[in-house]
């Protein structure tokens, strides 16, 4: 199985309000990231809650593996990256969606009649031309599970 590369931050910044972090990414490319569910769920973040300044100073960590605002609070990049991803619609991956059709022993055309989409689509989703809805990605694991 080859090994998953993890996103590295590049650059960083916040804006207070919404608590939202615009995240500058190594392979290109730039996601606005809201993490007010984060800051508000979870005991560590509290002190962020209360501090819009606190919320604006932060920075990229020492690898850009993940962003700091102290030494006691961070972030981690994948989380970054899965909320961007979610945030942005997008639920599955390219390569999850391939393997989900080859694990079925489906064609483009047996895949796309099972989800309801032209074969021009399935392909495009498996390219990571497009990308893939999360009602395709929900489609899947019902089938999933019809099986």
């Amino acid at each position: 199985m080859p090994r998953k590369a993890l996103p590295r931050i590049t650059a960083v910044s916040a804006d207070a309000v919404p608590l939202t972090l615009r995240v500058h990414w190594d392979k290109g490319g730039e996601s606005r990231v809201d993490v007010s569910r984060m800051v508000s769920t979870f005991r560590v973040y509290e002190p962020l809650r209360h501090s819009p300044e606190m919320f604006g100073r932060v920075q990229v960590g020492e690898h850009g593996t993940d962003v700091i605002w102290t030494d006691d609070i961070d972030m981690a990049a994948d989380t970054l990256w899965q909320l961007a991803r979610e945030q942005a619609g997008t639920t599955m991956s390219p390569e999850a969606f391939r393997h989900w059709r080859e694990g079925r022993s489906y064609t483009l055309d047996n895949a796309a009649q099972a989800l309801g989409l032209s074969r021009r689509m399935v392909a495009y989703y498996e390219q990571g031309s497009k990308p893939i809805p999360r009602v395709v990605a929900l489609a899947t694991r019902g089938l999933d599970l019809m099986r």
